[in-house]
């Protein structure tokens, strides 16, 4: 009769611990779930090995080797440029270079053609923002932040581009659309 009632007791102790556990654990989840972690300024990341080798040993080493690489291989074979062109060497002796007549209407049609952006989102805090740039970079979609003063009050907006025509973005415009979000297309001129 007496192991009966210390079975029953282990039995509930250990439910007991299971549901503190249970309990502690999705605390834990929920708060940090709600705490975006913070950047600290002036602490970089660690820089990462350029070769990893494999946990794995290897028996021939000479296949882990990375060949050399010579940058100059491109320019074997090619004459040297004349020396009477040199504007770097005009700059150094203080020569001024020569400069081209801008015209003025080319510049301006330049400055006046379209580009187009996709917005995603404008958010008041810069971390806000960040999360739905990272959101959408999991996704294989990169964006860039920009901020912009509105009513006094700073907004960092996320978009997508640019794209040279409206017609270009309809891909990415559909697959933002399939991930629930409200994509809008902004026209602006380059500058």
């Amino acid at each position: 009769m007496q192991s009966t009632k210390e079975f029953g007791g282990t039995i509930l102790g250990l439910i007991l611990g299971l549901t503190l556990g249970l309990v502690l654990a999705l605390g834990v989840a929920f708060y940090l779930s709600k705490t975006p972690p913070q950047e600290k300024p002036g602490i970089r990341a660690p820089n990462l090995p350029l070769i990893i080798k494999p946990a794995i040993p290897i028996e021939d080493e000479s296949a882990l080797e990375i060949p050399s690489l010579d940058l100059n291989k491109p320019l074997q074979g090619k004459k040297p440029a004349d020396d009477k062109a040199d504007p770097i060497r005009d700059i150094a002796n203080g020569k001024k270079p020569e400069q081209k007549p801008v015209d003025a209407k080319s510049a301006e049609a330049k400055n006046t053609e379209p580009v187009f952006f996709i917005q995603v989102g404008a958010f008041s805090k810069q971390t806000e923002a960040d999360a739905q740039k990272a959101s959408l970079a999991i996704q294989g979609i990169q964006a860039q932040l920009s901020d912009a003063t509105v009513d006094g009050n700073i907004v960092w907006r996320v978009r997508i581009g640019p794209f040279v025509t409206a017609e270009d973005t309809k891909p990415i415009t559909s697959k933002l659309s399939s991930l629930g979000l409200k994509p809008t297309i902004i026209r602006a001129n380059k500058s």
